[in-house]
């Protein structure tokens, strides 16, 4: 297949992530809260992610991946994400969360034996592009940090510079939460620390989760972006409660990065009704177009395209 014709004046992204979050997978088929399938949240995701194109060369799990870190959850994690992965051609970035337990989780997604004191720190490269998955989970506690070892440890793996260049992806975010003030308590510890490390470095940008809502900010200068969850969601704007969790807004961002700059974009996961658009036909009629022709038919505003009269090959 020929590669798709430039539209615009950008060429196409060198890399595509898809960053997904919080799954929250329980075994058995066990509901959230009595109410919340977190498979069907996943499998919704995934169905998402199949229709994008270019495909993602890496689905990024920002943590939170097994809500109460059974085995037979991880199990099916990787049921149904490795099949649809390797369907993609892309690979898997599994990150620690603060429902995450090390020895499980280890096992569970790497057959390896953890250290339960020991961070699951990795590192993986996607066409030049590094991708760290960094542990901020705390044993026995909901709050995140960094430990002075794994410091060490990531400063000297950015001392040399990727290809191009870096991507951070760990569960608590560094950022501040002025819609969430109840989570304040359980965000990541001496962010600043962090911010240190990454200041100077190839780090192109940070990707979170644990919020489950999505939200973005920086740090030392750098992105950080924060995907929602594909279970259930944080209400940032509840009436009269101090936390709201609830069954909708759950979505994932896909991540485009170009040489020059990285763009995050949100993806609802419920299926919406549509009012209007036109069939993917229409695509190679476009692109068959000069560029003028192009602007006369897209842009001027009595064009039979923004008449909805564009007849269709």
């Amino acid at each position: 297949m020929s590669d798709p014709v430039q539209l615009g004046q950008h060429p196409p992204a060198g890399h595509v992530l898809a960053h997904l979050s919080d799954p929250h997978l329980l075994a058995g088929g066990a509901l959230q809260y009595d109410v919340v399938d977190p498979e069907a949240g996943l499998v919704l995701a995934l169905e998402r992610l199949r229709r994008m194109s270019p495909a993602p060369q890496a689905l990024v799990f920002t943590g939170d991946l097994a809500d109460r870190a059974e085995p037979a959850a991880y199990a099916r994690l990787r049921e149904l994400v490795e099949p649809a992965a390797a369907e993609m051609g892309a690979q898997v970035v599994w990150v620690m969360g603060n429902h995450d337990e090390r020895e499980p989780y280890a096992r569970g997604l790497f057959g390896e034996d953890a250290d339960p004191g020991a961070p699951q720190d990795r590192v993986h490269d996607v066409d030049g592009l590094r991708v760290i998955s960094l542990d901020t989970s705390v044993p026995g506690y909901h709050h995140g940090e960094l430990t002075p070892a794994q410091l060490v440890w990531l400063a000297e793996e950015l001392a040399v510079p990727a290809p191009h260049g870096t991507v951070l992806a760990m569960h608590h975010p560094p950022i501040p939460l002025p819609m969430l003030r109840a989570a304040e308590t359980i965000e990541l510890a001496d962010q600043h620390l962090l911010a240190e490390v990454v200041a100077g470095s190839d780090v192109r940008v940070i990707l979170g989760g644990h919020y489950h809502y999505s939200s973005h900010s920086t740090v030392a200068g750098v992105p950080v972006s924060v995907a929602s969850a594909s279970c259930y969601t944080t209400d940032p704007a509840p009436l009269e409660r101090f936390v709201s969790g609830v069954d909708g807004h759950q979505g994932l961002n896909t991540v485009h990065v170009y040489d020059d700059r990285v763009v995050h974009t949100v993806v609802p996961l419920s299926p919406a009704p549509e009012v209007s658009g036109f069939p993917s036909d229409v695509v190679a009629q476009v692109e068959a177009l000069s560029p003028e022709e192009r602007r006369e038919l897209i842009s001027r505003k009595d064009s039979p395209f923004n008449a909805g009269t564009l007849p269709v090959d």
